[in-house]
């Protein structure tokens, strides 16, 4: 069997929003505009920018895609992304880098959770949440 392309989907309040954020997070760059405008600002001033797009520039990471739901979140996500900027890292080392990572996050809104410490099975990594209070991890 062949591995298949899959694409990670958010449900959210305002996708725009929350996939900017996520660009910003892992480098990823955002579809052209919805036709028949020149820019994301001008499609949700209008009500058309309903859904967002982002995908890998490099072509290797998965497409992401946010979508509307009317309904809040209420509980813990079931999926969630774990940001790997401590890969091959141990110690200090890795302590720094998730901690550089949260540092440059917070500004765009990401929400600092609990540090979890190495613990001898595995490496540290720091819980966070995006702007619409999805969690996810720096590891």
């Amino acid at each position: 069997m062949s591995a298949k392309q899959f694409q990670v989907t958010f449900d959210c309040a305002d996708p725009v929003r929350v996939g900017r954020f996520w660009c910003e997070v892992l480098g990823y760059v955002p579809p052209p505009p919805p036709d028949g405008f020149a820019t994301w600002d001008d499609a949700v001033r209008e009500g058309q920018g309903s859904w967002f797009a982002c995908s890998d520039p490099s072509g290797v990471g998965p497409r992401i895609y946010f979508q509307p739901v009317p309904e809040g979140k209420v509980v813990k996500n079931r999926v969630h992304l774990d940001v790997r900027v401590g890969t091959g890292l141990v110690g200090e080392e890795r302590l720094a880098a998730l901690e550089a990572e949260c540092a440059r996050l917070i500004p765009l809104g990401a929400v600092r959770g609990q540090l979890l410490l190495a613990d001898g099975e595995n490496e540290s990594c720091l819980n966070m949440q995006d702007v619409e209070g999805n969690e996810f991890c720096l590891d």
